[in-house]
């Protein structure tokens, strides 16, 4: 048996990884000019080619020894990636908090290899993959447990999250594109590697488990995400929202093989890769862009910018194609993937009953209010960025950036359309990948990759043809602008805002990203938990000089579980210190009951 392993699922992750790696090198070559000296660029560059060879072996390995080397060594580098710009501290804290948790991650992950090596008496797929055929239910339920949890951190499913929104806004853009797009990925990889292929995902609250962390995922990174002015940490929430998006199409599968519908199964696989693709795609691309707004204003907080639409045009442009594709509409990508898992969803609640019935009908609701949400979060990212006038320095003094940055977003903004495009084609190929992900013959399902038309099951059939829809759309453009024309309203008057009773209007009263945001801060307060601080300073009673107004929100997770936790793990820490007087003899008897309870117990394993 091999040491590597390329069946078209390693295969279809390495193409995935290789989509957002080139364009996002090709955009370094431009950011690290000025940003580092010589030689931390040659550093940079030595790291970069190190994280990408360690995500290869981690899709590719036939072993779960050099899995876990490979896994290890894909954390490690990333963490020097985030850690790049030593200067600040936040990067600094960024690092902490995503090595602890990457690591803690990966101690679930050896204990569930151990546990399955205990049974295979062998590291290799192949033999673990035959020996979990008869290993007991509570034993694989434990396995299961196990794998989730520590591919879950790295995926960053809600609570596991908590790393992401620190470690991605601080690494470098094209770092941050290749990170969020591809890397977070890999455990999506072994998801189904170890779950659904070689574990057997038939047990029914498996895929239930998955689709409920899933759909929570995507309600709270989205949420969260609405809230943010920082525009990297902004796309970071949106990660945790399409992770939960892609699981959907995997935990449904999961959800269909127990159930015994197969071809729903995979149906639904297809769905999640074709998800999986495109937000790698389109995800590098906003970080790139987002990159490109840090590398031409010094800043990432969006109050501060605006009109950078007039000096930055063809980032705008990309920014637009990649927020279209992220909200889910045609002809991009996003919309071909999100479409389909709505398909799952509909052709699966046909086919069950009873609760089951009910249960994927309001997760096909909660995935339809997602991709609403996601729309207007980057109506209000693209708008108070690059529309209106500037509002500081910052988007005044900018400038596009060099043709290295341009020609890594131009890449990644024509995948979005050719995905979308031609979605019939990427389907035919992923039924493939899906087909051998699940070990199930597709042979009776039809497609067309004219029509796209796919039958997922007897008696269903789906009808998709994005270029037929991307032609009504412009010709619809086409007659409303002619219209306009024609109407003699296509004449631009220039006058003075009406300032409602007030002088001297500045950039400063544009609408802000805190306002737009505020009907939601508001209907998910409940969640949310915001707070606000006011300050005024006054010349009088009547007269205000300035006014200051902070509003916030609480960061649930981190105030309610991981504060908790690390107070509790410090207070362990203290307490400990009481066996450690510093006494030799003292220790040798530490060490003495430690090889006694071994002896004791050694044959009860």
């Amino acid at each position: 048996m091999g040491y590597f392993l390329f069946d078209p699922l390693s295969v279809f992750f390495l193409s995935v990884i290789a989509l957002v790696s080139l364009p996002s090198a090709v955009y370094s070559i431009g950011y690290l000019k000025g940003e580092a000296s010589g030689r931390k660029t040659a550093l940079a560059w030595l790291i970069l080619i190190l994280f990408l060879g360690a995500m290869g072996m981690v899709v590719t390995v036939n072993n779960t020894i050099l899995f876990l080397v490979a896994w290890e060594l894909m954390s490690l580098v990333s963490y020097f990636l985030v850690v790049f710009d030593t200067k600040h501290e936040k990067s600094v804290q960024a690092g902490t908090i995503y090595i602890v948790m990457t690591h803690i991650g990966t101690a679930f992950l050896i204990a569930a290899f151990l546990i399955m090596f205990k049974y295979a008496h062998s590291f290799d797929f192949s033999a673990i993959k035959n020996a979990c055929a008869s290993m007991p239910a509570g034993t694989k339920n434990t396995v299961f447990l196990l794998l989730l949890t520590g591919f879950g951190t790295k995926a960053g499913i809600v609570p596991l999250h908590i790393w992401l929104p620190y470690a991605h806004p601080q690494a470098p853009s094209h770092a941050s594109s290749i990170m969020s797009g591809v890397m977070i990925k890999t455990a999506i990889y072994g998801i189904i590697r170890f779950v659904i292929f070689i574990l057997g995902a038939h047990c029914l609250w498996w895929g239930i488990m998955v689709l409920v962390l899933a759909v929570i995922s995507c309600l709270v990174g989205v949420i969260y995400a609405l809230m943010e002015h920082d525009i990297k940490k902004l796309l970071a929430y949106h990660s945790v929202e399409n992770i939960g998006i892609i699981l959907l199409g995997v935990g449904l599968a999961m959800f269909f093989l127990s159930l015994n519908m197969p071809y729903l199964a995979v149906f639904s696989m297809i769905a999640g890769l074709y998800h999986l693709i495109n937000h790698a795609i389109f995800k590098g691309l906003l970080f790139l862009c987002a990159g490109s707004v840090y590398k031409a204003t010094g800043t990432r907080d969006i109050e501060k910018l605006g009109g950078l639409i007039k000096n930055m045009p063809y980032t705008a442009a990309y920014f637009l194609i990649g927020a279209m594709a992220i909200s889910a509409l045609p002809p991009f990508n996003g919309f071909v993937s999100e479409w389909l898992t709505l398909q799952a969803f509909f052709l699966g609640a046909f086919s069950v009953t009873g609760s089951a019935k009910v249960f994927l009908g309001v997760l096909g609701a909660m995935l339809a209010l997602t991709g609403g949400l996601a729309a207007a979060c980057f109506v209000k990212a693209f708008g108070i960025t690059f529309l209106a006038r500037p509002r500081s320095h910052y988007a005044v003094n900018a400038l596009e950036v060099p043709f290295s940055m341009k020609a890594g977003m131009f890449f990644l903004a024509a995948l979005t359309l050719a995905f979308g495009l031609g979605g019939a084609a990427v389907i035919k190929i992923l039924s493939h990948v899906a087909a051998a992900a699940t070990g199930i013959d597709i042979t009776a399902m039809k497609f067309s990759v004219n029509n796209a038309v796919i039958s997922p099951q007897a008696g269903y059939d789906i009808y998709l043809s994005v270029p037929l829809l991307a032609l009504v759309l412009g010709a619809l453009g086409i007659m409303g602008f002619a219209v306009y024309k024609l109407s003699g309203k296509g004449k631009t008057i220039t006058y003075t805002t009406w300032d409602c009773g007030y002088y001297r209007l500045s950039p400063r009263n544009e609408y802000t990203a805190t306002a737009f945001s505020k009907p939601f801060r508001i209907a998910f307060s409940f969640f949310l938990r915001p707070y606000r601080k006011t300050q005024k300073i006054r010349d009088s009673f009547y007269h205000i000089r300035s006014f200051k107004y902070e509003t916030h929100t609480t960061k649930v997770f981190k105030k309610y579980i991981y504060d908790p936790a690390l107070a509790m793990i410090f207070r362990s820490a203290k307490s400990m210190r009481r066996i450690q007087p510093g006494s030799i003899h003292l220790y040798l008897g530490y060490i003495f009951a430690s090889v006694l309870l071994l002896i004791i117990f050694i044959n009860r394993f």
